[in-house]
């Protein structure tokens, strides 16, 4: 079985069986692993960097040597072995049914009126403080996520995986996990973390910007607003703190009519971010549904350009 048609068979694997909680998941293991290192190694190294930055060259090394060996073990058993392996492997690394079914949590809960469960549903897919959000509020911070997913959980695993197989896309994912959980810039992990926030800024930089100029497209396809999401991501795409988050979140604005960004709260702390779009419709639980299915068709646009690359190169 190629590449090719490993990612097509994960794709189909994750859209159907999505991310059980019951099923163990090397991305958490990576998680648990980094968290776990992170107190030991500041004990034995005072830089803050330097320990952050043996945190994060370990955690992907060992990512890369156990993907290899795991697959290049399987091989030796028998080579569908071998293919199966791998075909699961890229299966973990996709998580776009996960990020629609959170995301719908928090559709139901706000049309039911279910404010405070909607607020727990948001903070499973978003960073900010959700306990003040009103309803508008979550339901912004459900879009923005989906479209910052978009990339971290399906566009750039894809690309990865095209490029390397599952070991590139498992390093990938190894350098993701690791900004999610010391990119953040506050006292405890500025400087600790500041190698896996450079490193995800660096391996999204493609990923995000090819994701971006294929939503327009697929808000074409949706009968949503092609030309306004272009004209909001080509105007806005740069007011964002991440070099990367802005890209797909302005265009995705620009076709829902939508305006992202704004006020948002961070472990306790006020944090005023640039706005993203116009605010043609004020922002409300329908545009979730929305932001879904632009999800979805950009994911599977991009798969056909990263298939159909793969195909004239290979």
């Amino acid at each position: 079985m190629d590449l090719g048609t490993q990612m097509l068979v994960a794709v189909f694997l994750d859209m159907v069986v999505g991310d059980p909680r019951w099923l163990p998941h090397p991305v958490k293991l990576m998680g648990r692993v980094a968290a776990a290192m992170e107190s030991p190694t500041r004990r034995f190294i005072l830089d803050a960097r330097l320990a952050g930055g043996v945190v994060a060259a370990t955690v992907i090394l060992g990512t890369v040597l156990l993907v290899w060996g795991m697959i290049h073990g399987a091989r030796q058993v028998h080579p569908l072995v071998g293919d199966a392996v791998s075909t699961i492997l890229i299966y973990y690394g996709i998580a776009a049914r996960d990020m629609i079914d959170h995301s719908y949590r928090v559709y139901e809960a706000l049309v039911n009126g279910f404010l405070g469960e909607a607020r727990s549903a948001v903070g499973m897919i978003c960073g900010r403080d959700t306990g003040c959000l009103d309803e508008a509020a979550v339901a912004r911070a459900a879009v923005e996520s989906v479209a910052e997913n978009l990339v971290d959980g399906v566009t750039a695993p894809l690309f990865y995986c095209t490029i390397g197989g599952p070991v590139a896309m498992m390093m990938y994912k190894a350098i993701n996990t690791l900004d999610s959980i010391f990119g953040y810039k506050n006292e405890q992990y500025r400087d600790f973390g500041w190698l896996s926030a450079r490193l995800d800024d660096i391996a999204n930089f493609i990923p995000a910007r090819l994701s971006a100029l294929l939503v327009p497209l697929a808000a074409w396809l949706l009968e949503q607003n092609p030309s306004q999401s272009m004209r909001i991501f080509l105007r806005d795409r740069g007011n964002h703190p991440s070099p990367n988050a802005g890209q797909t979140e302005s265009a995705m604005a620009g076709a829902l009519g939508v305006q992202l960004g704004g006020p948002s709260s961070y472990f306790g702390k006020m944090v005023e971010k640039p706005c993203l779009g116009d605010p043609v419709e004020p922002i409300a639980a329908q545009h979730i549904i929305r932001a879904n299915a632009l999800f979805l068709v950009t994911a599977g646009l991009a798969l056909g350009v990263l298939l159909g690359v793969r195909a004239m190169v290979c």
